[in-house]
């Protein structure tokens, strides 16, 4: 399928459906990685597959990328918020409410989902009302931008087409408040892209705030870590993430 951006541009929507039958209790939308400037959405294909394999309606979601489409980070985020609202309508046609539904996606498409989630949009500011009930995030960037040096933190915003000085309005460390969505966090110990002290720091921000807030660290694990071959823990990584999805979303 596809849905509308906000440029009137169509993007991809792969569509996930459980076997014919399957009494459905949730569902999940994915956004795949590539420092916004690469990657699509088949990247993700084989998690979906998996997930609807155990009766998780799922939907992996593109959006337009830095130079191709996309002038900005806010384009993509904004992207990210209209396929999500896409994710929210196929899912009621399903019978799913809005409370049994979650986003997240690898890497950069991590970080959208979460600055979605977390904050209002078009304003730096922590959302009241999160639009999802929950995020599963693969490695995901930009959890702790302030935490790198203003040299690194320039050239990061130089990357992800974020404006100078605005870096702080996507590190999402510096919008947990109580009442975020839980997050699910799949991290690698010797990834070389986020930190795992800086993911960690997350963690303890959120559980401190009083959110749920699970990290899975995988040891020697690097970024990217989590897709099928790359290293032997695909199959963990959907087992915890069904598990998240099914005995702690689904079930509440």
């Amino acid at each position: 399928m596809t849905y509308e951006a906000a440029d009137g541009s169509e993007l991809p929507l792969l569509v996930f459906e459980p076997a014919e039958g399957t009494r459905l209790t949730v569902g999940i939308v994915l956004f795949h990685g590539g420092a916004l400037r690469t990657g699509s959405a088949d990247e993700l294909a084989p998690h979906c597959r998996q997930l609807a394999s155990r009766g998780i309606f799922t939907v992996s979601a593109g959006y337009r990328l830095l130079g191709r489409g996309a002038v900005s980070i806010d384009d993509c985020v904004t992207d990210v918020r209209r396929a999500v609202e896409h994710f929210r309508r196929l899912a009621a046609l399903r019978g799913l409410e809005t409370s049994c539904l979650a986003s997240g996606g690898s890497s950069a498409g991590a970080h959208l989902a979460l600055v979605a989630a977390m904050t209002v949009a078009g304003e730096p500011v922590p959302a009241p009302e999160p639009a999802i009930a929950a995020v599963v995030a693969l490695n995901p960037a930009a959890l702790d931008l302030l935490a790198f040096s203003p040299e690194l933190q320039r050239s990061i915003e130089q990357q992800a087409g974020i404006a100078a000085g605005r870096a702080i309005e996507f590190s999402l460390i510096e919008f947990v408040r109580p009442g975020n969505p839980p997050i699910l966090i799949h991290h690698g110990t010797d990834d070389d892209v986020e930190p795992i002290e800086h993911v960690r720091r997350f963690r303890d921000a959120m559980v401190q705030a009083g959110n749920d807030c699970t990290l899975l660290e995988y040891e020697h694990a690097e970024h990217a870590f989590h897709y099928p071959g790359n290293s032997g823990y695909f199959d963990d990584v959907i087992d915890a993430t069904t598990w998240f999805l099914l005995d702690r979303i689904a079930a509440n």
